[in-house]
């Protein structure tokens, strides 16, 4: 969103074992870190925040695994030969890696089951955490496996079949992302590519994609309380596509999506937010929870 204001402290772990000792030093000094991904679906609070921030932003591994007997091991060793595209179809990718490298790498062996991230920025920690995706799918249908950081501070390797998933969230509660196992169907490179390419002009059209927006701000509500309307739709039943605070605009292609057109603050998004959340419930009945993630500053 190209708002907000500053950390009070900034770790930059290269690792999950550097992510690993980063939690665990911010917990040991009574803090509970905030991870920052790729900052996609995140509004950052005008001023400072306090305690401590953990960014993964150099965590940005992503290879074809070896599987040994003990778990899921290390990458290949760079001077042997790639493996054939129809061996493994899987990738690790660290937390801090790019949706978008991960797509365009599964892209160029024919590996399809992401194609939905298409044009959805953001890392993939934070993907995972928070379920990721869309209409055409979402991030937990391809995870096979998560390294977490747990409650206690440790790595812990969690089965796909552990995990409770719901929509827009992972279900991980506390546990941090270090990198995910991902599993990929076999399909030709041209037609993976294709349907990427098919699911982003789709995007295009109904969303603001080249303008500082944090996607979707609310989630969608149950069809049943709205009468089958997405939130999006509910914003625009009441009228509100266009309305601006400041810089902080709901656009008019599409009600979910509010931008910053260039000089907006953190403050100005907030209260765009609750004005657009009242005045739905006012008019409709429908209370919209945030899809998006506020992290608010201290006094």
């Amino acid at each position: 969103m190209r708002v907000g204001g500053r950390a009070e402290w900034l770790l930059e772990p290269a690792t999950p074992e550097e992510l690993r000792a980063a939690i665990v030093a911010a917990r040991e000094d009574g803090v509970e870190p905030r991870i920052l991904g790729g900052g996609a679906n995140l509004i950052i609070d005008d001023g400072v925040l306090p305690g401590v921030v953990i960014t993964t932003d150099r965590m940005k591994r992503l290879f074809r695994p070896v599987e040994m007997s003990a778990g899921l091991a290390t990458e290949l060793d760079a001077r042997i030969a790639p493996s054939p595209r129809e061996d493994g179809l899987r990738f690790v990718a660290w937390a801090g890696t790019t949706h978008q490298k991960l797509l365009t790498s599964a892209c160029e062996l024919g590996w399809s089951g992401l194609e939905g991230l298409a044009g959805v920025p953001g890392h993939v920690g934070g993907g995972v955490a928070m379920n990721a995706g869309g209409k055409w799918g979402g991030m937990w249908d391809q995870v096979e496996r998560v390294l977490v950081v747990d409650e206690r501070g440790e790595l812990v390797e969690l089965m796909r079949d552990q995990c409770s998933p719901t929509y827009r969230n992972g279900g991980l509660g506390r546990k941090v992302v270090a990198s995910v196992l991902l599993k990929f169907r076999l399909d030709s490179t041209h037609a993976v590519k294709q349907r990427a390419r098919e699911f982003l002009l789709a995007k295009n059209k109904v969303q603001p994609v080249s303008l500082w927006s944090a996607g979707c701000i609310f989630k969608n509500p149950d069809p049943k309380l709205a009468d089958g309307r997405t939130a999006g739709q509910l914003v625009d039943a009441v009228g509100l596509k266009g309305t601006r605070i400041g810089d902080a605009e709901i656009t008019d292609l599409h009600g979910n999506f509010f931008v910053n057109r260039g000089q907006a603050t953190a403050r100005d998004l907030l209260a765009l937010i609750e004005r657009a959340r009242s005045v739905v419930a006012e008019k409709t009945g429908v209370v919209l929870e945030n899809e998006v993630k506020v992290w608010l500053a201290g006094p």
